[in-house]
């Protein structure tokens, strides 16, 4: 019998009493008669079983329950939908495996197995009870006001003496055999404490605070996440900080070696392979947080992590954070058995969270609800079948099917540039009796029938039929507008039989250049982000180009482009573009760089040497955003201004208005004087 999660394995040897109970040959032993777990780990339940020569066993199923039939299989009971497997190891053994174990899944198994007349059957008792832990580890804080005692508490003992992992503040700090922390804690104010079993380290008890009810942690909603790709997903947190917080992100430590320091997180929203698929959905009060990750890849499948500074700590680093896997539907088809049934099942890599409900089509066409497999009185060889997930029927698993009707899709789902052509690659099979009538693609119906796209006005000479009659159903759209945006699905007319493909859905974008903010003071900072409302693929290298001219050494694989420490230099015209689209860039954002008055010099008019009795007049410049809205003169020595306004005149010109005269400008900014010059 063993335990397992994900990364991990955790072996337990029972060497309890084998439970044997028969008669006349037939009998069922169990490994052991009762078994304590941990709340969303996997379980594995063995036993071996006997019958007299000359039976056929045909039939083989674990069950806690009955119903007016009589048991019902696991694999037939919608509470262990999607996390129940049963495995025949060697003659007459057999396991059964539950995974992302519940509370309620806290009962007694039985083993049955039915001989192939179906007269005999025989069922194993007593079983073996399992009890899962409620609410998983807890950390119980006891003692006086000082010194305090951690237990590492579990509502059942934990089977096989497991060795306990304590950690202070989300770091490693001992190891034990025993629940209770060896050392009293004497801890301050900021400490949180939690504790894990070794070989389910992903499984940690919440953090809890040894002095008071308020300390620095950072505890997650789900602790696993398994989500469909090309869906969204949440990744919840609350924290508490006793400091003020400066700032906050989430970050996957998967992407470490894209820091510019791998000891400092990014946000997720500067990296380049989540580029416009991150947002906050935002903080509904301090002290919880959420990040979205929409149009899910395989490669997201990693652990995400919430971090937020103070002035003098980063806290939340070293917490376990939530570990997403990401997956994909298939269709299964078991092999048949000896009394010729099969059964096709909707299969993930990991348990979809939050129970789906499963939904199955046939050529394309809903036939059945709930359940995640189909027996073989439910489908034939001449069909394709494929497998979806309700709220998501536009994520379908590719079809299954044999001698059978199929159209089958390079891409679900296709983001493409606004301008641009696209292929959408496709398909099909068809029973090879049949003569292919006619192939076309539409997006929508007229009346009953789909309307043919090469008959839409509008799309003469915009799209083009790549494929053949044999299994090639490409089409290609040149010069992509903003309206074609839609579901295109594939449908086939033979002599016999009609079929369409679920939809392909196209999302055209164009490129749009977003500017925080678009008004600035010098010295301080710029972000511009190059975004389109889909995902492109694959990863693009985004160019950025000011006044119409690209800023040298600063193509990029981030959407992200920051001006640091701007000046009026600085001022100009931005746009973006798309590697491969440069001639498709986006609409221009003009960047304001407001600053004092900078360069001011006086000038005189006329030049040369003055006259006694002539005039003079003395002209202020100076540059400056906004402009400069006042100058002042002044004579050096001569405490009280000469006059105001960008032109100072001295007339009728003496021996007494020798001196050296400057100028004030000053506008809402600043204020700088200028050299003085001598009259």
């Amino acid at each position: 019998m063993a335990l397992r999660t994900a990364g991990s394995v955790l072996v337990v040897f029972l060497w309890s009493v084998a439970v044997v109970l028969g008669q006349d040959g037939w009998s069922v032993k169990y490994t052991t008669q009762s078994i304590c777990v941990l709340k969303g780990s996997t379980v594995e339940l063995t036993c071996s079983y006997t019958y007299p020569s000359g039976y056929t066993v045909t039939t083989t199923f674990w069950f806690t329950k009955y119903n007016a039939v009589g048991p019902v299989s696991l694999s037939d009971d919608p509470d262990y939908k999607g996390r129940v497997t049963y495995r025949k190891d060697k003659e007459n053994e057999h396991t059964l495996t539950i995974t992302d174990l519940r509370e309620s899944d806290s009962a007694t198994y039985k083993f049955r197995f039915t001989d192939q007349t179906g007269k005999w059957r025989y069922t194993g008792e007593p079983g073996v009870t399992l009890s899962v832990t409620e609410s998983g580890l807890q950390v119980k804080v006891t003692g006086g006001h000082q010194d305090k005692t951690l237990t590492c508490s579990t509502t059942c003992t934990l089977t096989d003496n497991p060795t306990y992992i304590w950690y202070k503040n989300g770091q490693h700090l001992d190891e034990s055999t025993s629940p209770q922390y060896k050392d009293p804690v004497s801890s301050n104010y900021e400490d949180s404490y939690s504790c894990a079993v070794k070989g389910h380290e992903d499984l940690h008890s919440p953090a809890v605070c040894v002095q008071g009810q308020d300390c620095n942690r950072v505890s997650y909603t789900k602790r696993t996440i398994c989500a469909l790709k090309g869906s969204s997903v949440n990744i919840s947190c609350t924290y508490f900080s006793l400091y003020n917080i400066t700032s906050s992100l989430w970050f996957s430590p998967k992407q470490s070696d894209s820091w510019r320091d791998e000891l400092i997180p990014e946000d997720l929203t500067t990296d380049p392979g989540y580029a416009g698929r991150v947002e906050f959905v935002g903080e509904k009060e301090r002290g919880q947080s959420t990040v979205r990750i929409t149009d899910l890849r395989e490669e997201d499948s990693a652990e995400y992590k919430f971090i937020f500074n103070t002035q003098t700590s980063r806290w939340g680093h070293s917490f376990p954070g939530t570990t997403l896997t990401v997956t994909d539907l298939q269709v299964k088809v078991t092999p048949a058995t000896e009394a010729g049934k099969r059964t096709l099942t909707c299969i993930t890599t990991c348990t979809l969270t939050d129970n789906p409900t499963y939904i199955w089509y046939q050529n394309g066409h809903k036939v059945k609800e709930d359940s995640s497999s189909l027996d073989s009185d439910s489908f034939s060889d001449a069909d394709s079948y494929s497998c979806a997930v309700k709220g998501h029927e536009d994520l379908l698993s590719p079809a299954e099917c044999q001698k059978c009707w199929s159209v089958t899709y390079t891409h679900q789902s296709i983001c493409a540039l606004k301008g641009t052509t696209v292929d959408i690659s496709c398909s099909y099979t068809y029973p090879s009796y049949h003569e292919i009538k006619k192939a076309f693609w539409f997006t929508k119906w007229s009346g009953r029938d789909p309307e043919d796209l090469s008959s839409v006005p509008g799309y003469e000479g915009h799209i083009e039929y790549l494929g053949d009659k044999e299994s090639d159903c490409t089409l290609r759209i040149t010069d992509l507008r903003l309206s074609d945006s839609a579901g295109y699905r594939f449908r086939l007319i033979t002599s016999g039989e009609m079929v369409a493909g679920s939809p392909v859905s196209l999302t055209v974008s164009d490129v749009v250049l977003e500017m925080d903010p678009t008004s600035v003071s010098e010295r301080e900072n710029v972000t511009l982000r190059c975004r389109t409302n889909c995902t492109l693929d694959p990863i693009t290298v985004y160019s950025w180009y000011k006044n119409g001219q690209p800023i040298p050494n600063n193509n990029t694989s981030s959407p992200v482009y920051i001006l640091f420490s701007v000046s009026s230099e600085d001022t100009g015209r931005y746009s973006c573009s798309v590697e491969g689209h440069e001639d498709l860039p986006s609409a221009e954002e003009t960047l304001t760089v407001t600053y004092g008055p900078k360069n001011t010099s006086v000038s005189v008019s006329p030049s040369g040497d003055i006259v006694e009795g002539s005039s003079v007049t003395l002209t202020c410049s100076s540059d400056a955003n906004p402009p400069v809205d006042k100058y002042t003169w002044y004579k050096k020595n001569v405490t009280s201004p000469k006059a105001s306004g960008q032109s100072y005149s001295i007339t009728n010109i003496s021996s007494e208005d020798r001196g050296e005269y400057y100028c004030e400008a000053s506008n809402i900014k600043g204020t700088e004087t200028s050299i003085p010059v001598h009259i």
